[in-house]
């Protein structure tokens, strides 16, 4: 048996997982990452215990797996996305703790972008809406603000990276400064139909050129580990965000396949093919994991409360003792009685793109009980998800493009039966869950058994994915119309001035 070895950096958490080449779990480690909040607004990790997190959890996970370094044909790594740092490419040693995708410092930045007029071009050439959400704003700030960065930029000493490049650098012992498309394509600084960095946007953002890492395909030759780290070298094979490791880890390889996680939010992505996609729906287009040098693409999608409406009712609501409980809970009553919750608790994201609603409750009786908004909460998701993807089928079609015949599922909410046959229903297309939802870090996994020559093609690891189980839609449409058409009642009541 051959086994591959994957590295899941995460916001909360690093993890690591070996899978064999049949795409199953044999053994997984996990370490927490705390949480740094200077100031409202910002969040930051340090970047050695992101470093120190992710290598103890490699080495654990093999110790589990009672496998050597010599027995793991390649490693592959998917990373928390937009998360910027920046280090001395001399010393390795960082000049600041790296900035979280979360952190808005940013902002001040991309209001001045906006008021140039420079949000068209940004969107035609990274695909991306102008946000501090991304890393170009985020490394301005460290030149800007880091006492003598900038200097030291403009003579070439400092490197920036995404938590991958971070890795890489570390893993190969500052042999290798790099990042896969996936990861670039969510800087704000690159050219996603070029696969190139753009000239004119680094100008924009003041950020020298010198400071970017090499950019290759999601599947490619990285270099091999340092001997010290793990007893051996091992290749690095494959390298892409997260959301795109997904997607790849559930075979979406051609247009019009979709998936969704569920997990603090929800992130919905849709693959279009070689076609890149400008939204008319508000949602972004980005860099779907390569194996090649020709571009792909996705349209993306997130839903800011998904499976935090659990933990809300958990300790806001104190209606459950624990996440488990909801579906239970939520089934006790036949449906919901008529109430809407809508859990903008930081407003609404994409369709909507409303940062101002506010979360609400509608539909209330006498008669309403915890059951009742338990199980609206928890169809809340499926609401959010399928207006989501409605819009994406929107925009697929209005480009002569295919509908979503089918949805993907994995992220921890969608361990939830109650949940996923509501989405299939108001869907109207199955919902399909996958045997193995560690998809993220699979998906990591198949990218280096492909460079590595595990794996010949994808056709190979669209025959490995195996579904779960299949939820199909057993409501009449014209009642989930009505159903819809009540969510975006109770939406327009969650943004009224």
């Amino acid at each position: 048996m051959t086994y591959l070895l994957a590295l899941d950096q995460g916001t909360s958490s690093s993890r690591s997982i070996v899978f064999d080449e049949l795409g199953n779990i044999v053994a997984q480690a996990q370490q927490e990452l705390p949480q740094i909040y200077p100031q409202p607004g910002w969040v930051e990790h340090d970047p050695m215990q992101i470093w120190n997190g992710q290598l103890a959890t490699a080495r654990e996970a093999l110790a589990k797996a009672k496998l050597k370094a010599a027995d793991i044909r390649a490693i592959g790594i998917t990373n928390q996305r937009e998360t910027t740092l920046v280090w001395n490419r001399k010393t390795g040693r960082p000049v600041h703790h790296a900035i979280v995708w979360q952190d808005r410092r940013g902002e001040p930045v991309c209001a001045q972008l906006r008021e140039q007029g420079q949000a068209a071009k940004i969107q035609q050439r990274t695909g991306l809406l102008i946000d501090s959400y991304f890393s170009a704003t985020k490394i301005k700030w460290l030149l800007d603000n880091v006492a003598g960065a900038r200097e030291q930029a403009q003579r070439g000493e400092l490197a920036f990276g995404t938590v991958d490049s971070w890795l890489l650098w570390q893993l190969t012992g500052g042999k290798l400064h790099a990042t896969d498309v996936s990861n670039a394509s969510r800087t704000m600084l690159f050219d996603i139909h070029r696969n190139q960095w753009d000239a004119e946007l680094l100008a924009m953002l003041d950020v020298p050129a010198s400071m970017l890492p090499q950019v290759l395909p999601s599947s490619a030759q990285y270099g091999s580990t340092d001997a010290v780290l793990l007893g051996a070298p091992i290749a690095i094979g494959g390298v892409a965000g997260d959301q795109q490791s997904a997607l790849f880890g559930q075979a979406c390889f051609k247009a019009g396949m979709a998936k969704n996680t569920y997990g603090t939010g929800c992130f919905l992505l849709m693959h279009t093919g070689g076609h890149f996609q400008t939204s008319a729906n508000g949602l972004l287009t980005t860099s779907a994991a390569q194996t090649g040098a020709e571009p792909e693409f996705a349209l993306e999608g997130s839903v800011f409360v998904g499976g935090a409406v659990v933990q809300w009712l958990r300790d806001g609501l104190k209606a459950i003792k624990g996440s488990e409980e909801v579906q239970a809970l939520a089934q006790s009553v036949p449906d919901s009685g008529g109430v809407m919750v809508v859990p903008a608790f930081t407003g609404l994201g994409a369709p909507y793109w409303k940062p101002d609603a506010r979360g609400t409750i509608t539909g209330l009786t006498r008669g309403t009980t915890a059951a009742h908004i338990a199980r609206a909460a928890l169809e809340s998701i499926a609401y959010q998800s399928a207006a989501l993807l409605l819009a994406m089928s929107r925009d697929a079609t209005a480009a002569g493009g295919t509908p979503v015949s089918e949805l993907r599922v994995d992220g921890g909410a969608c361990v939830n039966d109650l949940l996923m046959q509501f989405q299939a229903d108001l869907l109207g297309i199955p919902v399909v869950r996958p045997a193995v939802t560690e998809t993220t870090a699979l998906g990591a996994a198949y990218l280096a058994g492909l460079s590595s020559g595990v794996y010949r093609s994808r056709d190979e690891l669209s025959a490995l994915w195996r579904a779960g189980r299949r939820f199909l839609p057993t409501l009449e449409r014209s009642r989930a119309g009505e159903l819809m058409a009540q969510w975006e009642h109770a939406v327009r009541q969650a943004t009224a001035a």
